[in-house]
């Protein structure tokens, strides 16, 4: 009995963790949205509705998202069957670090690309230099393009990896079987590849369109109001113009799209099977001229679309002189010569960013570990509906979260607005799901045998636990610590809400400084930007290498 109350005494902790900062912020936009408090029904509702501005708004998300989705599947899908088919040298090291792209801030990504294909970038000026023009030959500044661009390079790795991961689980004799009976060329795409991949196309095709279509940093800082999706709205009516019905009203169209997105992704995930095997089962050493031009193209394609803007950007970063390089504006992080702009010097954001993120890691790691182990001991409706719970709020933006805690968490019973540890409870809710995701599929690895073996020789469940469970899975552990390190530090939707302006996190710096005309603040943003960069793939590597053999990377 002392035993039993113990397990659901520690299920409680993260449920009310949950409950107080996630579900209670959400209810506080619905009540916002449906006029609850205003006996005003739904009114925000019809104006969404039939007011063009609005509406467009929607649409365009929409629109955006769905040619961000059939773009990067276009551009992932041959470069799939190029990694299933050949093998060749750094295979396996690039397909891992081209996942970096994805866990890297947005931010960082956008300041890179601007670096790279803005109107003053460097592929713009070695362009004009070569031509002679005075004008940029590439104006993809503040256009739809240059998000799709940015879009494609977030979304490029996941989808590519899910899909290469689901084709070398499909049986090469299908193909071959096709190939005896004549079906060739487009026809065997058309026929016989495509729907053997019909599973994996759909799966990565909705992660791609989830991702992009709660889109924010990257359609803030490279479109703003002119093109701005459901996010950029909820953040520009909240905080600009203080309409927090309507504000609530789009949270809610965003999260009731969201959750049907959801529920689609999770039934078509039970006909994945993501399990890695060896390439080598089926790629073969390109031996013509044809296979040696994929494989080259696609290592082109891969290098320049995801290292080539971060390359720019530690390039940029750098102040160059006769006399060697300086490294000025890395100096200037240590001062702050403007304090109405940030209030602190520069450097501090940085030792800001990292108590935020140990914070947010042990929040995350300590919640999800509970979780995770009670989902994994106990099984039944009751363990289904705990792990559903942890996992929702993977399917509710960051910017929608913040948005409910400058509703829910300003006014009594729960007056925090202004405490400075929202910040890590709201990273800690962004970070929460991937811990899960990491933690839950490791235990459900262990050999049950070694269990109840264990259970028989009389060992209890902690000592099981301590003795057998936790030597087992201490690499995926220290995977979901790494992972929710990294989402604390790049975390930037949600920090707009709760940050304090005297306690700045690196994003937030980075957004400000981008957004002043002085040349000094514009390098600083940079030289925060190649630290967040290194910050982030020190992680990643480190995740790489943790990461137990055999085991999906997805999140």
């Amino acid at each position: 009995m002392r035993a039993l109350a113990l397990r659901y005494g520690l299920l409680l902790i993260p449920l009310l963790f949950l409950a107080l900062f996630f579900f209670y912020p959400l209810l506080r936009i619905f009540d916002y949205s449906f006029g609850l408090s205003q006996s005003s029904g739904f009114e925000e509702f019809l104006r969404v509705a039939t007011t063009p501005y609005y509406r467009g708004t929607v649409l365009f998300t929409v629109f955006q998202a769905t040619l961000s989705t059939l773009l990067t599947l276009g551009l992932a899908l041959p470069c799939a069957y190029v990694f299933v088919r050949y093998d060749f040298w750094g295979k396996r090291l690039l397909l891992a670090s081209a996942t970096l792209s994805f866990v890297l801030p947005t931010v960082v990504v956008a300041i890179a690309f601007t670096l790279l294909l803005g109107r003053q970038g460097v592929l713009n000026q070695a362009l004009m230099g070569l031509l002679r023009s005075t004008a940029p030959p590439i104006q993809l500044e503040r256009t739809l393009g240059m998000i799709l661009v940015v879009h494609v390079f977030y979304n490029f790795a996941i989808a590519l990896r899910v899909i290469v991961s689901y084709w070398l689980n499909v049986s090469p004799h299908l193909e071959e079987a096709a190939r005896l009976l004549g079906v060739s060329g487009w026809r065997l795409w058309w026929q016989v590849r495509l729907p053997l991949l019909r599973p994996a196309l759909v799966s990565a095709g909705l992660l791609v369109f989830t991702f992009t279509f709660t889109s924010f940093g990257v359609v803030l800082i490279l479109g703003g109001v002119r093109f701005a999706t459901l996010e950029v709205q909820i953040y520009y009516q909240a905080l600009t113009v203080f309409d927090l019905p309507m504000a609530s009203a789009l949270a809610v169209v965003q999260l009731a799209m969201i959750g049907a997105l959801t529920a689609v992704y999770t039934r078509t995930q039970r006909r994945l099977a993501l399990d890695w095997r060896a390439a080598r089962d089926v790629a073969r050493v390109p031996h013509t001229w044809g296979a040696k031009l994929a494989v080259a193209s696609v290592l082109l394609l891969v290098v320049l679309l995801l290292f080539m803007p971060l390359f720019v950007l530690v390039w940029q970063s750098l102040t160059w002189r006769q006399d060697g390089i300086s490294l000025s504006y890395y100096a200037g992080l240590l001062v702050n010569e403007r304090r109405s702009l940030l209030f602190v010097p520069p450097v501090v954001a940085i030792g800001n960013s990292f108590v935020f993120a140990l914070l947010t890691t042990g929040l995350s790691v300590s919640l999800g570990g509970i979780l995770a182990y009670w989902v994994y001991a106990f099984s039944g409706r009751a363990a289904r509906l705990v792990e559903f719970l942890a996992i929702l709020p993977l399917a509710v933006s960051a910017v929608v979260l913040g948005f409910g805690f400058l509703l829910g968490l300003d006014t009594p019973p729960l007056a925090l607005r202004t405490w400075w540890g929202l910040v890590p409870i709201a990273h800690t809710l962004v970070a929460l799901p991937l811990v899960l995701r990491v933690l839950l599929p490791a235990l459900r690895r262990l050999p049950p045998s070694w269990v109840v073996a264990a259970r028989l020789l009389g060992a209890g469940r902690w000592r099981v636990l301590w003795t057998i469970e936790l030597p087992l899975i201490w690499r995926s552990v220290l995977v979901s610590a790494v992972f929710a390190f990294t989402t604390s530090m790049g975390e930037f939707g949600a920090s707009l809400f709760v940050v304090r302006p005297d306690t700045p996190t690196l994003p937030l710096v980075i957004y400000r400084l981008i957004s002043q005309p002085n040349p000094q603040y514009y390098g600083q943003a940079l030289a925060m930007s190649v630290i967040l960069l290194v910050i982030c793939a020190l992680a990643f590597i480190t995740i790489e290498r943790l990461r137990p053999v055999g085991s999906a990377s997805e999140l």
